[in-house]
């Protein structure tokens, strides 16, 4: 990246200097760090989530930067039960399932109270953001599918959004070009999604049959996957157990539950189109394995 006059630095987001240093000469940040999750210690997120966006917001006003894109998560409004076409109008919930969509909401809260004639922001919400070289949702699906652990929860037939990275990228870039303290969007909150929820079992096996990995068709109810993630936590609390549950409440009621968005605003405001559909990217991340696997045979 520096070969392309992109100045790297490594640092902590809770640690304002690192964030001072980062932002210098900068006009606009996209504030895309987070520590994201399912599990771990309260403070850990929110030192990162919302210490950091803190320094972030600190930094803007110190150094006179006019624009902050915010990255959020759809997850700040998940209450744990279905969502099926909402808008930004949703409320947070009053009771959070898990650290990192309570840190991120506090964080974006703050985002959008701090807009104002010096400082525009802005917070996108994309959800379930994928694609090649994604080291987070896709690399733990397919681990558990190797391995024999993956279950579908509940019917499988629930519809979820999700939003392709290069999608995920040009949304934030639609909002580059828009911000500004007059904007219309300066001071509000968007779903950044693919703008075709699929059901849950058929963004999963899209995953499996792109790594080339056998289909998953085994289920769980959720009642039942509810208990047994409760036990789990109870047992790694109270034996302190390293590492994190192969199942957790937060985790059952996502994979459980609808979740899509209405995804108007993000079109008439935002300007936002995505270029790259569900099937194409699934196509994509099939020749992106493909392409590993060949590269790793050479490696040999």
């Amino acid at each position: 990246m520096q070969a392309q006059g992109v100045r790297c630095f490594r640092g902590n987001l809770g640690d304002l200097s690192a964030v001072r240093e980062a932002a210098r000469d900068c006009s606009l940040i996209f504030h895309v760090g987070a520590k994201a999750g399912v599990w771990g210690p309260y403070e850990d997120y929110f030192l990162s989530n919302v210490v950091g966006t803190r320094n972030v917001l600190t930094v803007c006003r110190e150094q006179g930067i006019k624009r902050l894109i915010y990255t959020s998560s759809p997850s700040v409004i998940f209450d744990g039960q279905d969502q099926e076409g909402i808008d930004e109008t949703a409320p947070y919930p009053k009771i959070y399932q898990a650290c990192y969509p309570a840190t991120k909401a506090l964080a974006e809260r703050e985002v959008l109270a701090a807009n104002g004639p010096e400082l525009a922001t802005v917070a996108l919400r994309p959800h379930l953001i994928w694609g090649p070289g994604d080291q987070h949702i896709i690399p733990r699906i397919l681990d558990r599918a190797r391995k024999g652990r993956l279950r579908l929860i509940g019917s499988g037939r629930k519809r979820v959004d999700a939003v392709f990275i290069e999608n995920a990228v040009q949304a934030h870039l639609c909002a580059m070009e828009r911000l500004s303290p007059e904007a219309s969007i300066a001071g509000k909150a968007y779903f950044i999604t693919n703008h075709e929820p699929w059901p849950t079992q058929d963004v999963i096996n899209g995953f499996l049959k792109a790594a080339g990995l056998r289909p998953v068709s085994a289920k769980i109810p959720m009642a039942l996957a509810l208990k047994i993630a409760a036990l789990m936590e109870k047992a790694y609390v109270f034996f302190r157990i390293r590492g994190e549950p192969p199942l957790t409440q937060f985790a059952v009621k996502q994979l459980g539950t609808a979740h899509w968005y209405e995804t108007r605003a993000a079109r008439e405001e935002l300007g936002y189109e995505p270029r790259i559909s569900m099937h194409e990217g699934m196509r994509r991340l099939n020749e992106h394995f493909q392409k590993s696997a060949a590269r790793s045979i050479l490696d040999a």
